[in-house]
């Protein structure tokens, strides 16, 4: 298993969660690391993406609350999420785009916010 999400859950509305993702491969010049999520009946997208250099980009829905970082001493992304809505609830998948073209990604971890 290369990649391995955790840190999900149940949330209400405007709490916090902290996800993680170890990943067990090396990352090179031209990786890209990122978190996509999927909702239900809807089609997966970006929330946050980190370079190898460490350039970041967030979708416009997640600025300002979500956060992405990373250790790369212990092979682990993070994904902090703030502020939290009810249209955050999705499974949240870590993902490895290679210089190549081709992604690695885990199976995700659910996350669900009530209202």
């Amino acid at each position: 298993v290369q990649l391995v999400e955790s840190g999900g859950g149940l949330v209400q509305a405007g709490g916090s969660l902290r996800l993680s993702c170890a990943y067990s491969v090396s990352i090179f010049s031209g990786d890209y690391m990122g978190w996509y999520r999927q909702a239900p009946g809807q089609q997966r997208e970006l929330v946050a993406q980190m370079s190898y250099l460490g350039a970041i980009t967030y979708a416009d829905s997640v600025k300002g609350r979500f956060t992405i970082s990373r250790e790369n001493a212990i092979n682990r992304m993070y994904l902090q999420m703030d502020d939290l809505k009810p249209e955050d609830t999705a499974l949240y998948i870590c993902n490895i785009r290679r210089s190549r073209g081709y992604d690695l990604r885990g199976k995700g971890t659910l996350v669900t916010v009530s209202s």
